[in-house]
């Protein structure tokens, strides 16, 4: 079958688009040339219900690059050397960036979440000599600075691009709760990033930088071992924002999006960053994606046409008691990655906004998007199809070696320009994940994900091989009963995961937060379940709780659950 899923493409949305050869920034460049006044930034917080902002225009945003890219060279930093930025959604965490791409420098995304360890695991293995960090954060690096390679170190404070009354209400706020503002006059090598900005109308001198070069090196979650830093390159982050627009039919200088998923994720940084520079859209900042009410007043506000999200954002806005208030007609669609979406989730969604959501699939090692569902042409439970230029195929899960017909379940492998570069000083990693295909071709990208295709071509999506659960022979992915959770009235969340059995090896287990004032037995939810599925996918246990762990963009961490499970 070649290349099925092109028929159901929208009109205007090619199979195949001519990307640019061109670093990264130049598309923030060719932005502020042709929109300079138009606003692409929009950021500040919540005070109540009301919302303090401060924007920032193409021009602004493309001339602080340039001052900060100044800056950085006069500090010696330049092509190839690794530059650790540990920020929330701000306007620092994009200067930073696009500056540490306008000199060739390697973006090394840093969770704001992580502990001392971790921090100093991630410098050590990217060996990195520069460090961008918020000032609240700034104790985690002051500690483990001795036990690394770390040369100099930035800081910045979230309020500087705060508007002035903003500015003076976290002054007298949470700057008095803490205590003291930081002091870094004693700590050689280290500078307030509104310092390293140099005066306006600085300009580094321009890098010869090959789209192949690596541009970020952002670190998966490390499931499997220890985290590993895929090497996204400038030629991937281009192909995967301009095929984003392309694919979303995006109006260039109209669309607004609201930029709440964390930019140190792929998700974050390639649909909430680089896909609204390239087509100079408006981004309006959220830091904190959990605040719900910040989300809704955003799209109110600001009349937000675009909104990425996970399923348990999702989730959570359509249950939000104060939803009904927000106004949200002006979303044009939504997009809903990270995790598969409920069906119940995404009709409840539709009906509280009128918007289309549909669901997209990708991973950090794909820049991250691989595949979406057609905003004109959705398909129930479906992924979608693959975005211009990629190549998708289902293999068998035992060798990888055979292309499996429509219906079949297996491996899903992917093809195209997003495809990284290969993990971070690990060839066998590399080797492992990026392989020759069933069609004897290399650089295919092995997801580790299980899924089928169906006789029209469209993609669906069961679960991580990793979260398959093998009972009594049979295959049971947790997503699917998951799905069935979701539609218990008395349901707010689910998760499913695998624990050992002596007599099927293993057996389901579900852990549930019921609605706010609701209560069930384990037996009600069994039996709910009985009704719904087939009897080897059945929950033998349930446990109920009040939340889930989750990651900071809301993705449900069933490792979590499995550490803490005792079957």
């Amino acid at each position: 079958m070649d290349r099925p899923w092109l028929r159901h493409y929208d009109e205007g949305v090619p199979a195949t688009i001519d990307y640019p050869k061109v670093p990264i920034d130049r598309l923030l460049a060719q932005s502020a040339s042709g929109h300079p006044d138009h606003a692409a930034l929009i950021f500040g917080a919540r005070v109540g219900s009301r919302l303090l902002e401060s924007a920032m225009t193409y021009r602004e945003l493309d001339e602080a690059v340039n001052r900060f890219a100044s800056g950085l060279k006069r500090l010696d930093v330049g092509r190839g050397d690794r530059v650790v930025v540990m920020l929330p959604n701000c306007p620092q965490f994009i200067i930073a960036a696009y500056a540490c791409w306008r000199i060739g420098a390697i973006l090394v995304c840093c969770n704001p979440l992580y502990v001392e360890r971790e921090v100093e695991q991630l410098i050590n293995d990217s060996g990195a000599a520069t460090f961008i960090v918020m000032s609240s954060l700034y104790g985690r690096i002051r500690a483990v600075r001795p036990n690394t390679c770390l040369e100099r170190v930035i800081v910045t404070n979230i309020k500087e691009y705060f508007p002035g009354l903003l500015k003076l209400l976290f002054t007298l706020t949470k700057e008095k709760k803490q205590g003291h503002r930081v002091d870094i006059g004693d700590d050689e090598g280290t500078y307030w990033f509104q310092d390293v900005l140099q005066k306006p109308g600085s300009t580094p001198e321009p890098v010869e930088i090959d789209p192949g070069d690596v541009a970020a090196l952002v670190y998966t979650g490390g499931t499997t071992g220890g985290p590993k830093g895929a090497q996204l390159t400038h030629r991937n982050l281009v192909s995967n924002a301009i095929a984003m627009n392309v694919w979303a039919q995006s109006r260039e200088g109209v669309d607004i999006i609201i930029s709440v998923m964390p930019f140190f994720h792929i998700y974050g940084l390639t649909v909430g960053v680089n896909t609204a520079i390239v087509n100079a859209l408006t981004a309006v900042l959220l830091p904190d994606p959990r605040d719900l009410l910040h989300a809704l007043a955003a799209i109110r506000k600001h009349r937000a046409t675009f909104y990425p999200a996970v399923p348990t954002m999702v989730a959570a806005l359509n249950n939000h008691p104060r939803v009904g208030e927000f106004d949200l007609t002006s979303l044009r669609f939504a997009a809903c990655g990270a995790a598969p979406l409920p069906p119940e989730v995404q009709a409840r969604f539709e009906e509280i906004t009128g918007c289309p959501i549909v669901e997209a699939y990708g991973m950090t090692e794909s820049s991250p998007t691989v595949c979406a569902g057609p905003v004109t042409h959705p398909r129930p439970r479906s992924i979608g199809v693959p975005i211009p230029d990629t190549d998708m195929k289902i293999v068998d899960i035992e060798t990888g070696g055979t292309e499996m017909p429509p219906g079949e379940i297996g491996e899903i492998i992917v093809k195209g320009p997003q495809v990284m570069k290969g993990y971070w000083k690990q060839p066998e990693a590399t080797a492992d994940a990026i392989r020759v295909g069933p069609d004897g071709e290399p650089g295919w990208l092995y997801t580790g994900d299980i899924g089928s295709m169906d006789e029209y071509g469209y993609f669906h999506i069961e679960d991580r091989k990793k979260d398959m659960i093998i009972a009594g022979g049979y295959n049971i992915y947790p997503a699917e009963v998951e799905a069935i959770l979701f539609e218990h009235p008395k349901v707010l969340e689910g998760a499913v995961i695998g624990v050992p059995d002596e007599r099927r090896g293993e057996t389901v287990k579900a852990f549930v937060v019921l609605r706010e004032g609701e209560r069930a037995t384990e037996d009600e939810i069994i039996q709910f379940c009985r009704e719904n599925m087939a009897v080897y996918k059945i929950p033998r246990v349930v446990e109920f709780r009040d939340d889930l762990p989750k990651s900071l963009i809301g993705k449900v961490l069933r490792r979590k659950l499995r550490e803490g499970s005792d079957g």
